[in-house]
C-alpha cells in the first residue's frame, strides 16, 4: 500500500506583536522578534503578509493634519495632493487613481493605529521595493526562502464590505494566467486570470482585524509559480471601464441632472464641486475657437441688490403689460423662492467681443445664437457635473429679460450678454427617479 500523501492546503498563521511601528524601525527585526514570541518557524516558499500601514510607518510614509482640519477633510486634501487622478467624488468619498496606479478611497490615506492623532498614513512609496527589501531581510535573519505581500484594505466596485488586496509582491506568483488552457468540458479559456497575490492577501485578513495587532501573517502552501509583482495586478487605465463607465454611465449622468427648486438651505454646495462644475462647462464647443462662458458667484448683500433691481425691472415689465398686481406678486414670490435662499446662485454669461461683425442683421443675428448656443452646453455640463456631486439645480432665465440690469449691477461691459441665473443646493428632498426619455419625435432621418 502506497503511504498516505496529504492533500494540498494552505495554513494561515497570525503573528501578532505588542510593538508600535515607528518611523525608522527596521520591519525585519520587528518580524523576527514576533516570530520568537509566538513560537513560528518559518519554510521554504511561506509567504509573509505584512500590512502596509506597518510599511508606510517604518518608512516614514506620513502626511500631517493642518490646523482646524478634521479628519474626513484631512484624507480629502492629502488624498488630492498625491493622486494622479480623481476617479469619483462624492459627499461621502473621493476615489482617486495614486501615482502606483491604485484605485482606492482616499487615495488609501488612513488614520487607524497611528498613535499621532495630527498624524496620516500615505500608501508606501514603493510597495515591491518595499517588498523585495523585506524579503531579502527575512531571507538573511532566517536562511530560508519566502515570499513578501504588502497587503491593504480596499474596497471593490459593486460589492459591499472590504478585502485586503496584495499592493506590494515579491517572491509570490502575482498572476496565474490561465488563458489558452481548458475547463473540464474541453473549452478553452479565453480571459481566466486568477490574482493569486490578492487571494493570499485576502486569506491573511481572515486571522487579524484592525484591533489584534497584527501586522505580519505566515501563509504556507501557497502553490509556486512565475514570481510576479504587485504592478502587475494594476489594471492599465486605457482598459479601466470603471474609471469612465461607457456610454451607460455618461448617459445616466446627464439623466440625473434635474430641476430643484427647494434647497436644503443650512447645508453648503463645497467650493471643490463648483469648480468641477466650471471646469466642465469650459469644456463646452464655442464659435471660432474662443472661450465665451464666464460664470459669476453672487453673494450677500450683492445677492439681494441684484435681485431687487431685477425684480424692480421685472414688475414694470408685467404692469405695462396690463397683469393684474396679485398675479406679479405671486409670479415674483415664486422666482424669490427659488433665487434668494439657494445655497448658491451663479450668473451665466457669453462674452461676445470675440463675436464676427457682419454688416447684415441675418448674419449678425446667427452669429451671436452661436455664442449664445455655446452658452447653453456650458450651461448644462454645468449642472451635469454638479448633480453628479449630489447638488440639484435650477437654471431660472430670468437675467436673460434685464440684461442691462444685470451688467450695471454687476459693473460689467455691455459684451457680457447674461444667459440665465442656475440656483444650487443640495435637494430638500431628493427628486423622484427621472423616467427614461423616449426619443420618437425628436429624432427625424431624412
Amino acid at each position: 500500500m502506497s503511504p498516505a500523501v496529504d492533500p494540498p492546503g494552505v495554513r494561515i498563521t497570525a503573528v501578532p506583536t505588542p510593538h508600535r511601528v515607528r518611523p525608522g524601525d527596521d520591519l525585519a527585526e520587528v518580524f523576527s522578534a514576533a516570530l520568537e514570541a509566538n513560537g513560528v518557524v518559518l519554510a521554504d516558499g511561506d509567504v509573509v503578509c505584512v500590512a502596509s500601514k506597518v510599511v508606510s510607518l517604518a518608512e516614514g510614509a506620513v502626511a500631517a493634519r493642518l490646523p482646524g482640519e478634521d479628519d474626513a477633510t484631512a484624507r480629502r486634501r492629502i488624498a488630492r495632493q498625491h493622486a494622479a487622478g480623481v476617479v469619483a467624488e462624492a459627499p461621502q468619498v473621493l476615489v482617486t487613481r495614486t501615482r502606483h496606479g491604485f484605485v482606492a478611497a482616499n487615495g488609501g490615506v488612513d488614520a487607524s493605529n497611528v498613535t499621532d492623532a495630527d498624524t496620516f498614513l500615505l500608501l508606501p512609496d514603493d510597495p515591491d521595493g518595499s517588498a523585495d527589501r523585506l524579503r531579502t531581510a527575512i531571507a538573511e535573519r532566517h536562511g530560508v526562502t519566502v515570499g513578501v505581500v504588502v497587503t491593504d484594505t480596499f474596497g471593490r466596485p459593486w460589492r459591499l464590505g472590504q478585502t485586503d488586496v496584495a499592493l506590494g509582491v515579491s517572491g509570490v506568483t502575482a498572476i496565474r494566467d490561465e488563458r489558452g488552457g481548458h475547463d473540464l468540458d474541453g473549452r478553452r479559456l479565453e480571459v481566466t486570470e486568477v490574482a493569486v497575490a490578492d487571494e493570499v492577501a485576502a486569506a491573511a485578513d481572515l486571522v487579524r482585524d484592525k484591533g489584534s495587532g497584527t501586522p505580519f501573517v505566515v501563509v504556507r502552501g501557497v502553490p509556486g509559480g512565475r514570481h510576479g509583482t504587485g504592478a502587475d495586478l494594476v489594471r492599465p487605465p486605457t482598459a479601466d471601464l470603471f474609471a469612465a463607465g461607457g456610454p451607460t454611465a455618461a448617459l445616466r449622468s446627464v439623466q440625473a441632472r434635474r430641476t430643484v427648486r427647494r434647497f436644503a438651505v443650512d447645508r453648503p454646495v463645497p467650493t471643490a464641486a463648483l469648480t468641477d462644475a466650471v471646469a466642465a462647462a469650459v469644456t463646452a464647443p464655442a464659435p471660432h475657437g474662443t472661450r465665451p462662458w464666464r460664470f459669476a458667484r453672487l453673494t450677500e448683500p450683492r445677492r439681494s441688490r441684484v435681485l431687487d433691481a431685477m425684480a424692480a425691472r421685472w414688475r414694470g415689465d408685467l404692469n405695462a403689460d396690463g397683469v393684474a398686481e396679485d398675479v406679479i406678486t405671486r409670479r415674483l414670490a415664486r422666482s424669490d423662492a427659488v433665487l434668494r435662499p439657494a445655497p448658491e446662485l451663479l450668473f451665466a454669461f457669453v462674452v461676445l467681443e470675440d463675436a464676427h461683425d457682419y454688416p447684415d442683421q441675418r448674419r449678425s443675428t446667427a452669429e451671436r445664437d452661436l455664442f449664445v448656443l455655446s452658452g447653453g452646453a456650458a450651461l448644462q455640463s454645468l449642472q451635469v457635473v454638479l448633480a453628479a456631486h449630489g447638488v440639484g439645480t435650477a437654471w431660472i432665465s430670468s437675467t436673460a429679460f434685464c440684461p442691462e440690469v444685470v451688467r450695471a449691477e454687476l459693473e460689467l461691459p455691455a459684451t457680457w450678454a447674461p444667459i440665465g441665473a442656475v440656483a444650487a443646493g443640495f435637494p430638500e428632498d431628493p427628486p423622484p427617479p427621472r423616467e427614461p426619455a423616449d426619443p420618437t419625435g425628436f429624432l427625424r432621418t431624412y
